[in-house]
Protein backbone atom coordinates (compact mmCIF):
# COMPACT_ATOMS: atom_id res chain seq x y z
CA UNK A 1 0.00 0.00 0.00
CA UNK A 2 1.36 3.43 -0.95
CA UNK A 3 2.11 6.10 1.68
CA UNK A 4 -0.63 8.24 0.16
CA UNK A 5 -3.22 5.51 0.71
CA UNK A 6 -1.97 4.81 4.22
CA UNK A 7 -2.24 8.49 5.13
CA UNK A 8 -5.58 9.04 3.40
CA UNK A 9 -8.93 9.12 5.21
CA UNK A 10 -11.60 6.42 5.33
CA UNK A 11 -14.28 7.79 3.02
CA UNK A 12 -17.94 7.80 3.94
CA UNK A 13 -21.20 9.68 4.30
CA UNK A 14 -22.47 11.26 7.52
CA UNK A 15 -26.22 10.88 8.07
CA UNK A 16 -28.22 11.34 11.26
CA UNK A 17 -25.13 11.35 13.46
CA UNK A 18 -23.65 8.15 12.00
CA UNK A 19 -20.85 7.47 9.50
CA UNK A 20 -21.98 5.40 6.53
CA UNK A 21 -19.25 3.50 4.66
CA UNK A 22 -21.44 1.48 2.27
CA UNK A 23 -24.20 3.09 0.21
CA UNK A 24 -26.62 2.16 -2.53
CA UNK A 25 -25.20 4.49 -5.18
CA UNK A 26 -22.02 2.51 -5.80
CA UNK A 27 -18.47 3.82 -5.40
CA UNK A 28 -16.15 6.28 -7.13
CA UNK A 29 -12.35 6.20 -7.27
CA UNK A 30 -10.53 9.27 -5.92
CA UNK A 31 -7.22 10.16 -7.60
CA UNK A 32 -4.08 12.03 -6.64
CA UNK A 33 -3.76 14.66 -9.40
CA UNK A 34 0.02 14.87 -8.98
CA UNK A 35 0.70 11.27 -10.04
CA UNK A 36 -2.71 9.86 -11.10
CA UNK A 37 -2.64 7.11 -8.46
CA UNK A 38 -5.84 5.98 -6.71
CA UNK A 39 -6.19 7.31 -3.17
CA UNK A 40 -9.41 5.55 -2.21
CA UNK A 41 -12.98 4.69 -3.10
CA UNK A 42 -15.86 6.95 -2.15
CA UNK A 43 -19.31 5.50 -1.37
CA UNK A 44 -22.08 7.34 -3.21
CA UNK A 45 -25.53 8.04 -1.86
CA UNK A 46 -28.51 6.61 -3.65
CA UNK A 47 -32.15 7.61 -3.14
CA UNK A 48 -32.42 5.67 0.13
CA UNK A 49 -29.49 7.55 1.68
CA UNK A 50 -30.79 10.89 0.40
CA UNK A 51 -34.20 10.19 1.93
CA UNK A 52 -32.52 9.26 5.21
CA UNK A 53 -30.57 12.53 5.15
CA UNK A 54 -33.76 14.52 4.47
CA UNK A 55 -35.61 12.88 7.33
CA UNK A 56 -32.64 13.43 9.62
CA UNK A 57 -32.38 17.10 8.64
CA UNK A 58 -36.07 17.58 9.36
CA UNK A 59 -35.72 16.04 12.85
CA UNK A 60 -32.50 17.91 13.47
CA UNK A 61 -34.05 21.24 12.59
CA UNK A 62 -36.88 20.77 15.09
CA UNK A 63 -34.28 20.41 17.85
CA UNK A 64 -31.73 22.95 16.66
CA UNK A 65 -34.09 25.85 15.94
CA UNK A 66 -35.14 25.73 19.61
CA UNK A 67 -31.53 25.70 20.80
CA UNK A 68 -30.52 29.07 22.17
CA UNK A 69 -28.03 31.18 20.21
CA UNK A 70 -25.69 31.05 23.20
CA UNK A 71 -25.61 27.24 23.05
CA UNK A 72 -25.16 27.24 19.26
CA UNK A 73 -22.25 29.62 19.83
CA UNK A 74 -20.49 27.18 22.14
CA UNK A 75 -21.06 24.24 19.79
CA UNK A 76 -19.45 26.22 16.98
CA UNK A 77 -16.57 27.28 19.20
CA UNK A 78 -15.89 23.62 20.01
CA UNK A 79 -15.96 22.77 16.29
CA UNK A 80 -13.54 25.62 15.60
CA UNK A 81 -11.16 24.32 18.26
CA UNK A 82 -11.15 20.87 16.68
CA UNK A 83 -10.58 22.40 13.21
CA UNK A 84 -7.64 24.39 14.54
CA UNK A 85 -6.10 21.33 16.21
CA UNK A 86 -6.50 19.25 13.05
CA UNK A 87 -5.42 21.88 10.51
CA UNK A 88 -2.25 20.04 9.47
CA UNK A 89 -4.14 16.76 9.00
CA UNK A 90 -6.80 18.49 6.91
CA UNK A 91 -4.19 20.38 4.88
CA UNK A 92 -2.39 17.16 4.02
CA UNK A 93 -5.61 15.66 2.71
CA UNK A 94 -6.35 18.77 0.63
CA UNK A 95 -2.93 18.56 -1.02
CA UNK A 96 -3.20 14.82 -1.74
CA UNK A 97 -6.62 14.94 -3.39
CA UNK A 98 -6.76 18.48 -4.79
CA UNK A 99 -3.11 19.16 -5.66
CA UNK A 100 -2.47 22.65 -4.27
CA UNK A 101 0.88 23.28 -2.53
CA UNK A 102 0.91 22.31 1.13
CA UNK A 103 1.45 25.92 2.21
CA UNK A 104 -1.74 26.95 0.39
CA UNK A 105 -3.64 23.98 1.78
CA UNK A 106 -2.55 24.90 5.29
CA UNK A 107 -3.80 28.45 4.77
CA UNK A 108 -7.17 27.04 3.72
CA UNK A 109 -7.33 24.67 6.67
CA UNK A 110 -6.32 27.36 9.18
CA UNK A 111 -8.95 29.73 7.78
CA UNK A 112 -11.75 27.27 8.58
CA UNK A 113 -11.84 27.92 12.35
CA UNK A 114 -11.81 31.67 11.67
CA UNK A 115 -14.97 31.30 9.58
CA UNK A 116 -16.62 29.10 12.21
CA UNK A 117 -15.83 31.55 15.00
CA UNK A 118 -17.09 34.49 12.97
CA UNK A 119 -20.47 32.85 12.47
CA UNK A 120 -20.56 31.74 16.11
CA UNK A 121 -20.26 35.38 17.17
CA UNK A 122 -22.74 36.63 14.55
CA UNK A 123 -25.35 34.12 15.72
CA UNK A 124 -25.51 35.97 19.05
CA UNK A 125 -26.18 39.23 17.22
CA UNK A 126 -29.05 38.30 14.90
CA UNK A 127 -31.05 41.21 16.22
CA UNK A 128 -34.69 41.95 15.55
CA UNK A 129 -36.29 45.31 16.27
CA UNK A 130 -39.31 46.97 17.82
CA UNK A 131 -41.35 49.30 15.59
CA UNK A 132 -43.23 52.24 17.17
CA UNK A 133 -46.89 51.19 17.12
CA UNK A 134 -49.84 53.29 16.00
CA UNK A 135 -52.07 52.38 18.90
CA UNK A 136 -51.98 52.08 22.67
CA UNK A 137 -51.17 48.66 24.14
CA UNK A 138 -49.80 47.52 20.77
CA UNK A 139 -46.31 46.13 20.34
CA UNK A 140 -44.96 45.68 16.81
CA UNK A 141 -41.77 43.64 16.55
CA UNK A 142 -39.55 42.01 13.95
CA UNK A 143 -38.06 38.60 14.71
CA UNK A 144 -35.25 36.84 12.81
CA UNK A 145 -35.74 33.07 12.56
CA UNK A 146 -33.89 30.17 10.96
CA UNK A 147 -35.26 29.50 7.49
CA UNK A 148 -35.26 25.69 7.84
CA UNK A 149 -33.28 22.70 6.52
CA UNK A 150 -30.68 23.65 3.92
CA UNK A 151 -29.28 21.77 0.92
CA UNK A 152 -25.77 22.97 0.08
CA UNK A 153 -23.53 22.01 -2.83
CA UNK A 154 -19.77 22.65 -2.61
CA UNK A 155 -16.94 22.54 -5.19
CA UNK A 156 -13.63 20.69 -5.37
CA UNK A 157 -11.27 23.66 -5.71
CA UNK A 158 -11.60 24.73 -2.06
CA UNK A 159 -13.11 21.64 -0.45
CA UNK A 160 -12.84 23.05 3.09
CA UNK A 161 -13.13 26.79 2.53
CA UNK A 162 -16.40 26.58 0.60
CA UNK A 163 -18.02 23.92 2.78
CA UNK A 164 -17.23 25.66 6.05
CA UNK A 165 -18.96 28.90 5.01
CA UNK A 166 -22.20 27.04 4.31
CA UNK A 167 -22.05 24.72 7.30
CA UNK A 168 -21.13 27.38 9.84
CA UNK A 169 -23.60 29.94 8.49
CA UNK A 170 -26.53 27.52 8.50
CA UNK A 171 -25.77 26.04 11.92
CA UNK A 172 -25.17 29.45 13.49
CA UNK A 173 -28.58 30.63 12.28
CA UNK A 174 -30.34 27.58 13.73
CA UNK A 175 -30.79 25.60 10.50
CA UNK A 176 -30.00 21.97 9.83
CA UNK A 177 -28.03 21.25 6.66
CA UNK A 178 -27.28 18.55 4.11
CA UNK A 179 -23.94 19.16 2.42
CA UNK A 180 -23.33 17.53 -0.96
CA UNK A 181 -19.55 17.52 -0.91
CA UNK A 182 -17.16 17.40 -3.88
CA UNK A 183 -16.57 13.87 -5.16
CA UNK A 184 -13.10 14.74 -6.52
CA UNK A 185 -11.88 15.96 -3.13
CA UNK A 186 -13.95 14.24 -0.44
CA UNK A 187 -11.58 13.43 2.43
CA UNK A 188 -10.80 16.96 3.57
CA UNK A 189 -14.51 17.80 3.63
CA UNK A 190 -15.14 14.64 5.65
CA UNK A 191 -12.57 15.70 8.25
CA UNK A 192 -14.16 19.15 8.46
CA UNK A 193 -17.56 17.56 9.11
CA UNK A 194 -15.92 15.34 11.74
CA UNK A 195 -14.90 18.49 13.64
CA UNK A 196 -18.57 19.51 13.90
CA UNK A 197 -19.69 15.98 14.74
CA UNK A 198 -17.12 15.73 17.54
CA UNK A 199 -18.32 19.10 18.86
CA UNK A 200 -21.55 17.39 19.93
CA UNK A 201 -24.14 18.61 17.44
CA UNK A 202 -27.50 16.86 17.84
CA UNK A 203 -28.22 14.10 15.33
CA UNK A 204 -29.48 15.32 11.98
CA UNK A 205 -28.26 18.92 12.31
CA UNK A 206 -25.36 18.25 9.93
CA UNK A 207 -25.42 15.61 7.20
CA UNK A 208 -22.83 14.93 4.48
CA UNK A 209 -23.53 13.06 1.24
CA UNK A 210 -21.72 12.34 -2.00
CA UNK A 211 -23.30 11.04 -5.17
CA UNK A 212 -24.26 11.67 -8.75
CA UNK A 213 -24.57 15.48 -8.78
CA UNK A 214 -27.66 15.64 -10.97
CA UNK A 215 -29.43 12.89 -9.04
CA UNK A 216 -28.63 14.47 -5.68
CA UNK A 217 -29.75 17.98 -6.66
CA UNK A 218 -32.88 16.77 -8.44
CA UNK A 219 -33.89 14.83 -5.33
CA UNK A 220 -32.97 17.28 -2.58
CA UNK A 221 -34.04 20.61 -4.04
CA UNK A 222 -37.70 19.72 -4.82
CA UNK A 223 -38.17 18.06 -1.42
CA UNK A 224 -40.67 19.99 0.75
CA UNK A 225 -38.28 19.49 3.66
CA UNK A 226 -35.60 21.72 2.12
CA UNK A 227 -36.22 25.46 2.48
CA UNK A 228 -32.95 26.98 1.30
CA UNK A 229 -30.34 26.19 -1.37
CA UNK A 230 -26.70 27.26 -1.38
CA UNK A 231 -24.51 26.43 -4.37
CA UNK A 232 -20.94 27.24 -5.35
CA UNK A 233 -19.89 26.16 -8.82
CA UNK A 234 -20.14 26.86 -12.52
CA UNK A 235 -22.56 29.29 -14.15
CA UNK A 236 -24.39 26.69 -16.29
CA UNK A 237 -25.04 24.35 -13.34
CA UNK A 238 -25.89 27.26 -11.08
CA UNK A 239 -28.53 28.49 -13.49
CA UNK A 240 -30.10 25.03 -13.61
CA UNK A 241 -30.21 24.72 -9.83
CA UNK A 242 -31.48 28.29 -9.38
CA UNK A 243 -34.27 27.54 -11.84
CA UNK A 244 -35.16 24.36 -9.97
CA UNK A 245 -35.11 26.22 -6.65
CA UNK A 246 -37.30 28.96 -8.09
CA UNK A 247 -39.78 26.44 -9.42
CA UNK A 248 -40.30 25.23 -5.86
CA UNK A 249 -40.10 28.71 -4.25
CA UNK A 250 -36.86 27.95 -2.42
CA UNK A 251 -34.54 30.77 -1.47
CA UNK A 252 -31.07 30.36 -2.90
CA UNK A 253 -27.54 31.71 -2.66
CA UNK A 254 -25.60 31.23 -5.88
CA UNK A 255 -21.83 31.84 -5.92
CA UNK A 256 -20.95 31.13 -9.54
CA UNK A 257 -18.05 31.57 -11.92
CA UNK A 258 -16.18 34.69 -12.86
CA UNK A 259 -13.74 35.95 -15.47
CA UNK A 260 -12.15 38.62 -13.32
CA UNK A 261 -10.62 41.69 -14.93
CA UNK A 262 -7.35 43.00 -13.51
CA UNK A 263 -6.77 46.61 -14.54
CA UNK A 264 -3.33 48.23 -14.35
CA UNK A 265 -3.40 52.00 -14.93
CA UNK A 266 -0.39 53.91 -16.23
CA UNK A 267 0.37 55.41 -12.80
CA UNK A 268 0.47 52.04 -11.02
CA UNK A 269 3.49 50.66 -9.20
CA UNK A 270 4.37 48.08 -11.86
CA UNK A 271 6.59 45.92 -9.64
CA UNK A 272 3.95 45.71 -6.92
CA UNK A 273 1.24 45.00 -9.50
CA UNK A 274 3.30 42.21 -11.06
CA UNK A 275 4.14 40.53 -7.75
CA UNK A 276 0.56 40.68 -6.49
CA UNK A 277 -0.99 39.62 -9.80
CA UNK A 278 1.31 36.60 -10.24
CA UNK A 279 0.52 35.40 -6.72
CA UNK A 280 -3.25 35.87 -7.13
CA UNK A 281 -3.36 34.30 -10.57
CA UNK A 282 -1.41 31.14 -9.80
CA UNK A 283 -2.89 30.36 -6.40
CA UNK A 284 -4.38 26.88 -6.69
CA UNK A 285 -3.10 26.78 -10.28
CA UNK A 286 -5.67 29.42 -11.25
CA UNK A 287 -8.54 27.15 -10.21
CA UNK A 288 -10.20 29.93 -8.24
CA UNK A 289 -13.51 31.59 -9.11
CA UNK A 290 -12.07 35.02 -8.22
CA UNK A 291 -8.76 34.43 -9.99
CA UNK A 292 -7.79 37.35 -12.28
CA UNK A 293 -7.89 36.17 -15.87
CA UNK A 294 -8.34 39.25 -18.10
CA UNK A 295 -5.37 41.59 -17.62
CA UNK A 296 -6.04 45.07 -19.00
CA UNK A 297 -2.76 47.02 -18.93
CA UNK A 298 -2.44 50.64 -20.03
CA UNK A 299 -0.61 50.91 -23.33
CA UNK A 300 2.09 53.16 -21.84
CA UNK A 301 3.30 50.41 -19.47
CA UNK A 302 2.00 47.29 -21.20
CA UNK A 303 5.33 46.00 -22.52
CA UNK A 304 7.16 46.66 -19.24
CA UNK A 305 4.44 44.90 -17.28
CA UNK A 306 4.23 41.97 -19.73
CA UNK A 307 7.98 41.31 -19.66
CA UNK A 308 8.21 41.49 -15.87
CA UNK A 309 5.07 39.40 -15.39
CA UNK A 310 6.15 36.66 -17.82
CA UNK A 311 9.64 36.52 -16.28
CA UNK A 312 8.19 35.99 -12.82
CA UNK A 313 5.76 33.37 -14.13
CA UNK A 314 8.62 31.48 -15.80
CA UNK A 315 10.39 31.34 -12.43
CA UNK A 316 7.48 29.60 -10.67
CA UNK A 317 8.30 26.14 -9.35
CA UNK A 318 5.65 23.70 -10.59
CA UNK A 319 5.39 20.33 -8.91
CA UNK A 320 3.49 18.05 -6.57
CA UNK A 321 1.87 19.98 -3.76
CA UNK A 322 3.68 18.01 -1.10
CA UNK A 323 7.16 18.65 -2.52
CA UNK A 324 9.26 21.28 -0.79
CA UNK A 325 9.50 24.53 -2.77
CA UNK A 326 6.47 23.91 -4.98
CA UNK A 327 4.70 27.16 -5.84
CA UNK A 328 2.04 25.76 -8.19
CA UNK A 329 0.59 22.28 -8.21
CA UNK A 330 -1.33 20.25 -10.80
CA UNK A 331 -4.82 20.79 -12.08
CA UNK A 332 -7.44 18.61 -10.47
CA UNK A 333 -8.17 16.28 -13.38
CA UNK A 334 -7.22 15.54 -16.98
CA UNK A 335 -10.28 17.38 -18.31
CA UNK A 336 -8.88 20.64 -16.95
CA UNK A 337 -5.61 20.10 -18.81
CA UNK A 338 -7.58 19.49 -22.01
CA UNK A 339 -9.55 22.69 -21.44
CA UNK A 340 -6.34 24.73 -21.01
CA UNK A 341 -4.86 23.25 -24.18
CA UNK A 342 -7.99 24.12 -26.15
CA UNK A 343 -7.99 27.74 -24.98
CA UNK A 344 -4.28 28.31 -25.62
CA UNK A 345 -4.30 26.64 -29.04
CA UNK A 346 -7.31 28.73 -30.07
CA UNK A 347 -5.71 32.00 -28.92
CA UNK A 348 -2.41 31.26 -30.66
CA UNK A 349 -4.22 30.31 -33.86
CA UNK A 350 -5.80 33.80 -33.79
CA UNK A 351 -2.50 35.64 -33.38
CA UNK A 352 -1.74 35.56 -29.65
CA UNK A 353 1.81 34.90 -28.43
CA UNK A 354 2.84 32.91 -25.37
CA UNK A 355 5.51 34.66 -23.32
CA UNK A 356 5.54 31.78 -20.86
CA UNK A 357 4.23 28.23 -20.82
CA UNK A 358 1.73 27.24 -23.45
CA UNK A 359 1.15 23.55 -22.94
CA UNK A 360 0.96 20.43 -20.78
CA UNK A 361 4.09 19.49 -18.87
CA UNK A 362 5.74 16.21 -19.90
CA UNK A 363 5.39 14.35 -16.62
CA UNK A 364 2.91 12.18 -14.74
CA UNK A 365 -0.01 14.04 -13.28
CA UNK A 366 -2.30 16.79 -14.51
CA UNK A 367 0.26 19.57 -14.90
CA UNK A 368 -0.11 22.54 -17.24
CA UNK A 369 2.62 25.16 -17.56
CA UNK A 370 1.68 28.60 -16.21
CA UNK A 371 0.96 30.53 -19.39
CA UNK A 372 1.15 34.24 -20.24
CA UNK A 373 -0.52 35.31 -23.48
CA UNK A 374 -0.14 38.70 -25.19
CA UNK A 375 -1.71 40.15 -28.35
CA UNK A 376 -4.87 38.21 -27.51
CA UNK A 377 -7.73 39.18 -29.84
CA UNK A 378 -11.15 39.84 -28.35
CA UNK A 379 -12.68 36.99 -30.37
CA UNK A 380 -10.39 34.34 -28.83
CA UNK A 381 -12.22 31.83 -26.64
CA UNK A 382 -10.11 32.74 -23.63
CA UNK A 383 -11.29 36.35 -23.91
CA UNK A 384 -14.84 35.41 -22.95
CA UNK A 385 -14.65 31.87 -21.46
CA UNK A 386 -13.47 31.59 -17.87
CA UNK A 387 -10.21 29.60 -18.07
CA UNK A 388 -10.23 28.36 -14.46
CA UNK A 389 -6.57 27.51 -14.78
CA UNK A 390 -3.08 29.05 -15.06
CA UNK A 391 -3.66 31.19 -18.17
CA UNK A 392 -3.12 34.97 -18.03
CA UNK A 393 -4.36 36.93 -21.06
CA UNK A 394 -2.99 40.46 -21.49
CA UNK A 395 -4.80 43.25 -23.35
CA UNK A 396 -3.88 46.89 -24.02
CA UNK A 397 -6.10 49.87 -23.24
CA UNK A 398 -5.75 53.63 -23.62
CA UNK A 399 -8.49 55.35 -21.60
CA UNK A 400 -10.58 55.02 -18.45
CA UNK A 401 -13.86 54.80 -20.35
CA UNK A 402 -12.48 52.16 -22.71
CA UNK A 403 -11.28 49.85 -19.95
CA UNK A 404 -14.52 50.20 -18.00
CA UNK A 405 -16.52 49.21 -21.05
CA UNK A 406 -14.29 46.22 -21.77
CA UNK A 407 -14.14 45.07 -18.15
CA UNK A 408 -17.95 45.16 -17.92
CA UNK A 409 -18.57 43.64 -21.35
CA UNK A 410 -18.94 40.03 -20.20
CA UNK A 411 -21.95 38.60 -18.33
CA UNK A 412 -19.74 37.79 -15.32
CA UNK A 413 -19.46 40.03 -12.27
CA UNK A 414 -17.75 38.30 -9.35
CA UNK A 415 -14.40 39.99 -8.59
CA UNK A 416 -12.33 42.80 -10.10
CA UNK A 417 -8.83 44.05 -9.34
CA UNK A 418 -7.32 47.49 -9.93
CA UNK A 419 -3.84 48.96 -9.57
CA UNK A 420 -3.45 52.75 -9.48
CA UNK A 421 -1.80 55.43 -7.35
CA UNK A 422 -4.67 57.87 -7.99
CA UNK A 423 -7.36 58.18 -5.32
CA UNK A 424 -9.71 59.69 -7.90
CA UNK A 425 -9.20 56.78 -10.28
CA UNK A 426 -9.67 54.33 -7.42
CA UNK A 427 -12.99 55.87 -6.41
CA UNK A 428 -14.24 56.28 -9.97
CA UNK A 429 -13.38 52.75 -11.08
CA UNK A 430 -14.89 51.15 -7.97
CA UNK A 431 -18.13 52.98 -8.78
CA UNK A 432 -18.15 51.90 -12.42
CA UNK A 433 -17.16 48.22 -12.26
CA UNK A 434 -20.09 45.77 -12.41
CA UNK A 435 -18.70 43.39 -9.84
CA UNK A 436 -19.69 42.02 -6.47
CA UNK A 437 -16.18 42.58 -5.10
CA UNK A 438 -13.48 45.10 -6.03
CA UNK A 439 -9.95 44.97 -4.63
CA UNK A 440 -7.59 47.87 -5.25
CA UNK A 441 -3.79 47.62 -5.03
CA UNK A 442 -3.88 44.30 -3.17
CA UNK A 443 -5.84 41.09 -2.70
CA UNK A 444 -8.38 41.91 -0.04
CA UNK A 445 -11.41 39.64 -0.46
CA UNK A 446 -12.80 36.40 1.02
CA UNK A 447 -12.20 37.16 4.71
CA UNK A 448 -14.80 35.82 7.18
CA UNK A 449 -16.04 39.29 8.09
CA UNK A 450 -16.51 40.47 4.49
CA UNK A 451 -19.32 39.59 2.06
CA UNK A 452 -18.36 37.25 -0.78
CA UNK A 453 -20.64 37.15 -3.81
CA UNK A 454 -21.25 38.35 -7.33
CA UNK A 455 -23.69 40.04 -9.67
CA UNK A 456 -25.00 39.28 -13.16
CA UNK A 457 -24.27 35.68 -14.21
CA UNK A 458 -21.86 35.30 -11.29
CA UNK A 459 -24.77 34.72 -8.98
CA UNK A 460 -26.75 36.35 -6.20
CA UNK A 461 -26.50 36.54 -2.45
CA UNK A 462 -23.36 36.59 -0.33
CA UNK A 463 -21.44 34.39 2.05
CA UNK A 464 -19.33 35.89 4.82
CA UNK A 465 -19.96 39.08 6.75
CA UNK A 466 -23.33 39.86 8.24
CA UNK A 467 -24.84 38.98 4.87
CA UNK A 468 -23.67 35.38 5.29
CA UNK A 469 -25.84 34.89 8.35
CA UNK A 470 -28.78 36.80 6.84
CA UNK A 471 -28.89 34.23 4.04
CA UNK A 472 -30.14 31.60 6.52
CA UNK A 473 -32.66 33.78 8.37
CA UNK A 474 -36.22 34.82 7.56
CA UNK A 475 -38.03 37.87 8.85
CA UNK A 476 -41.22 37.51 10.88
CA UNK A 477 -43.36 40.51 11.87
CA UNK A 478 -45.42 40.18 15.07
CA UNK A 479 -48.12 42.67 16.07
CA UNK A 480 -49.57 42.20 19.60
CA UNK A 481 -52.50 43.93 21.26
CA UNK A 482 -52.37 43.63 25.01
CA UNK A 483 -55.75 42.65 26.53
Amino acid sequence: MSDDKQNYAKLGLYIDGEWVFQASGGTLKVYNPADETVLGELPLAGISELDAALAAAQRGFRVWKRTQAHDRYWALRRAAAFARERAELIAGLITKEQGKPLAEALMEAKAAPDHIEWYAEEARRAYGRVIPARGNSVRASVIREAIGPVAAFTPWNFPVNQAVRKIAGAIAAGCSIIIKGPEDTPASCIELVRCFADAGLPKGVLNLVYGNPAEVSNHLIPSPIIRKISFTGSVPVGKQLASLAGLHMKRSTMELGGHAPLIVFADADVDAAVNTAVAMKHRNAGQVCVSPSRFYVHNDIHDKFAEAYAAKVRSLVVGAGGEQGTQMGPLVKSQRVEAMTRLVDDAVSRGARALSGGGKLDRAGYFFAPTTLVDVPDDALVAYEEPFGPISSLYRFNSFDEVVERANALPFGLASYVFTRSLKTSIDISNELESGMVSINHSGIALPETPFGGVKDSGHGSEGGTEGLDAYLVTKFVSELGV
